[in-house]
This record gives C-alpha cells, structure tokens and sequence, in this order.
C-alpha cells in the first residue's frame, strides 16, 4: 500500500471533501481518502503510486485545482 498526500485548492464546504473525495476513490487502486478541508490536504491510499496527471484530472473533475506535484 501507498499513502500519498496532496494539496488541494479551492474546497470551502463538506460538499468539497464529497466531490473530491468521490473522484479520487473511483480511481483504479485506491482504497481509502482523507480529505482535511481546514488544509486542503488530501491523503490517498492505493495498492501502488497513482500517476499525477490522473490524480489532477480526477480533482479537476470535482471542480478544484491540484497543487505542486
């Protein structure tokens, strides 16, 4: 297993961590997300490293902006 955590931008509201958390659980491997609003860290649990041009495109999909990375 493979704990990644990633900064998020633009989460205001539970409905946020919901949108973003739904995207990056979809996502093939992935077994558990941690979403901390407060932050904009978001942990991610796979069974191996997710590729970041897919981890990006899953939260552009919710609405937000994946930072750095």
């Amino acid at each position: 297993m493979v704990t990644t955590t990633y900064q998020v931008q633009g989460m205001t509201c539970g409905h946020c961590v919901n949108s973003v958390s739904t995207e990056l659980g979809a996502l093939p491997g992935v077994s558990d997300v941690q979403v901390e609003l407060a932050s904009g860290q978001v942990t991610v649990t796979s069974e191996s490293p997710l590729d970041t041009d897919t981890v990006r495109a899953a939260v552009d999909e919710a609405g937000y902006d994946l930072v750095g990375a």
